[in-house]
């Protein structure tokens, strides 16, 4: 009627909407065309639980067109599974053991980023269907097709059904992020020599544009590939390139010396020519060479006396000889004053942190023949081969300790367990069982007791409603032919959006519409399909009690605890480096280095997964008692304190005079004390008092100790402490009642 506004469709549905239209309609013209075209019924069943699988119950991220490229390259795939599945159904125990081997690494490939997580439970679909009667190796021909064909109709449903809007690609974000720091470094190297408040926003924003919970699923670097890794390592040098240039501090009487704008205007440059790289421009040789140029400049200032020390006359002002140089009659001018060699070591690490930026992102759009000289260390996955990054990949998570390993290994167990009790049993239909078990098994013990519940509750629901039909309807497949396409548009538009409890009622129906026109129907297969969902949920709660039933909660409390009992070590150690001047690099191969990286790998990890995770099992208990912990400081406190330790460790390393030597190294040693202390906290053991502790305490004055005549690595190496402690403040917010004093974090 007219005046009457339009009533808009929820997004939510209409997201849903769209796949189920694809789904539908490359299930039902493949069963349709080989059931009753052709009279293969082999074929139609394969043909319709092919596009199931992979467009209803995987989870692929991205649009169409890019979920369609990974269909069509996973075809090979599909085949191969349900080969091995046909030929292993023979006998109960080859079929175990195949869903054992087969369930752990399709679960297991999850390491390899998005995509490969989403696609594996269709895949794990495609060995359980051909893994039950009839065991007839001789119809792998009419499987193979059938399951061919399905693929190859969601394919081509994916890519031209309901196009989608691509979201803004990773490397658009970090080549906005990077023309952000290059307008901020302008900012700062010409008056008035300060960002606004405009500025500041607009960085920060520009950080946290590439946090990976902001950035879609698909367009996340997250794979093990050279390209994924140097696009990550693009995004984590960014922010922290901006976060550098915010917090730069300012240089005695409002903008900084020559040698230091010359740093940020050559900052500027290669930040503005990496913006331009990533959108797919020339390499930044010319401005990273100049930045290079004028860092080396700057360093080779600030590391001895200041330009205009020259020696002068005894009427000049004199200052104490650095000690081990020796006062041949003459003094020297005063050097650079503390607040100017701050703020130089400040500008160094900006220096370092647009080089990172620059060099990561021409890796990320050229691949490993990208730049011609690498510098090593954080850049050690450049001259690998792919195979050799999946290795890395996979050995960093073959631990007990990874999520994916114990996700891979929870899964695993739990089909297999329903295999062998099918086929001990003779469960009939016992595909469904494994099926329930696939789809409502959970990574905590909480979620997993949730989702059975309700599932149970839809299953039944949508059992009696299945019964009912078939007892009305009969043997009459027409009726059963007209309802399912219309049946599978509900089912998979509404079933994703209203919860697992309507997905499994409504999916019932669908299962029993479509094996109604593959075999003479009658009512209790309703019942079958009932008791199915019950055995393999029970089976998958019982596994998911007994395998980790916290799932990351627990985890990412060790593992952030273990990184920062890691990073500790590397902080003490470094510090004493610099305070003996001992020359000593710091390469990836050195053993507390790659022991950090894993912590970090492991951490990461973790987090994703906890951020998808409901609240804990119980709710109770002392594990439970820090719900405002910043786990994500805890991830940038390991990389800040690997990228601080080899940058300072390069060399030529500075002699450190006795009073600078002793402040470095005892600022070293009270910092990694704080980061026990914290790790104390985050994962306590059985004893562990609980005591509130500050992180810092009153009398934690040492950064503002300026020793006479210390060089400029002395207050990079304090730089790089008071940004490890700003790490650790943020760890806690707060804590439970009775609140404990603000900077206190958790029970001690």
């Amino acid at each position: 009627m007219w005046g009457v506004p339009a009533r808009r469709i929820p997004e939510a549905y209409a997201a849903s909407g769209h796949r189920a239209v694809r789904v539908t309609l490359a299930a039902a013209v493949g069963f349709y065309l080989f059931r009753y075209a052709f009279d293969r019924p082999v074929a139609a069943t394969y043909a319709l639980f092919a596009a199931v699988a992979l467009g209803g119950l995987s989870r692929i991220p991205g649009t169409g067109r890019q979920r369609a490229a990974l269909v069509s390259r996973l075809l090979p795939v599909c085949a191969v599974l349900v080969a091995v599945g046909t030929y292993l159904s023979v006998r109960t125990w080859s079929a175990a053991v195949g869903m054992l081997v087969i369930g752990f690494a399709l679960a297991f490939a999850a390491v390899g980023g998005p995509r490969p997580a989403g696609a594996a439970p269709g895949l794990q679909l495609l060995y359980i269907l051909p893994s039950f009667p009839p065991y007839d190796p001789g119809s792998l021909g009419e499987r193979l097709i059938g399951t061919t064909v399905g693929v190859a109709l969601l394919a081509a449903a994916e890519a031209l059904l309901c196009p989608e809007p691509r979201p803004l690609p990773y490397r658009e974000r970090a080549a906005r992020a990077a023309q952000t720091a290059g307008r901020c470094a302008t900012l700062l190297a010409a008056p008035p020599c300060a960002l606004t408040r405009a500025d500041s926003q607009a960085a920060q924003q520009a950080s946290q544009s590439l946090r990976s919970r902001t950035v879609p699923e698909a367009e996340r670097p997250a794979g093990p590939g050279v390209r994924d890794r140097a696009l990550a390592h693009t995004g984590l040098a960014t922010r922290t390139l901006l976060n550098r240039l915010v917090q730069l501090p300012s240089a005695p009487g409002g903008c900084p010396g020559p040698d230091v704008a010359a740093v940020l205007r050559a900052a500027a440059r290669l930040a503005t020519a990496t913006a331009a790289c990533l959108r797919d421009g020339p390499p930044p040789t010319a401005q990273r060479e100049e930045l290079i140029a004028a860092r080396a400049h700057l360093s080779a200032a600030s590391a001895g006396p200041a330009p205009a020390e020259r020696a002068v006359s005894a009427p000049a002002v004199a200052i104490m000889p650095a000690p081990g140089l020796p006062s041949a009659g003459t003094t020297l001018a005063p050097a650079f004053p503390p607040a100017v060699l701050r703020q130089h070591a400040a500008v160094l690490e900006i220096a370092d942190a647009t080089l990172a930026m620059g060099t990561a992102a021409e890796l990320a759009v050229r691949g490993r023949h990208g730049t011609a000289a690498v510098p090593p260390g954080r850049f050690w996955y450049a001259s690998c081969s792919t195979p050799t990054l999946w290795w890395h990949r996979v050995r960093g998570h073959a631990g007990r300790r990874s999520v994916f390993f114990q996700n891979a290994v929870r899964l695993a167990l739990a089909l297999t367990a329903v295999r062998l009790v099918a086929g001990v049993d003779t469960l009939p239909h016992g595909f469904w069982a494994m099926l329930a078990t696939l789809t409502l098994t959970r990574t905590t013990m909480d979620e997993t007791w949730s989702t059975i519940r309700r599932a149970l509750t839809g299953t039944l629901a949508g059992a009696l409603v299945s019964a009912g039909v078939l007892i009305l309807v009969g043997t009459d497949t027409t009726v059963y032919a007209v309802l399912l396409p219309a049946w599978m548009l509900f089912a998979f538009t509404v079933g994703p959006v209203r919860g697992v409890g309507w997905a499994q009622g409504l999916f019932t129906i669908v299962v029993a519409l479509v094996f109604a026109q593959l075999a003479p129907p009658t009512w209790r297969l309703a019942e079958i399909r009932m008791l199915d969902v019950l055995i393999g949920s029970a089976i998958g709660a019982v596994i998911g009690l007994l395998a980790w039933p916290r799932g990351a909660h627990d985890e990412l409390r060790y593992a952030t605890a273990e990184l920062l009992r890691r990073a500790a070590e590397i902080v003490v150690a470094t510090s004493a480096s610099v305070a003996g001047g001992a020359a000593v690099a710091a390469p990836p191969g050195v053993p507390g280095h790659r022991s950090l990286q894993r912590a970090v790998v492991l951490a990461e990890s973790a987090y994703a997964q906890f951020q998808s995770e409901p609240t804990p099992f119980g709710g109770r208990g002392r594990r439970a008692a820090l719900p405002d912990v910043d786990w994500q400081a805890t991830l940038l406190a390991g990389h800040h304190t690997l990228w601080g330790s080899a940058r300072l460790l390069e060399p030529p390393l500075t002699v450190l005079g006795p009073a600078a030597a002793e402040s470095a190294g005892g600022l070293g040693e009270r910092v990694a004390g704080r980061m026990l202390l914290v790790s104390a906290t985050l994962d306590p053991g059985g004893d562990t008092p609980d005591v509130w502790l500050p992180l810092i305490d009153p009398a934690f004055t040492g950064f503002a100790t300026e020793p006479p005549g210390a060089p400029r690595r002395y207050y990079a190496t304090v730089s790089w402490l008071e940004s490890l402690l700003t790490d650790l403040t943020r760890i806690a917010h707060g804590g439970p009642a009775p609140k404990p004093a603000e900077g206190s974090v958790g029970p001690r």
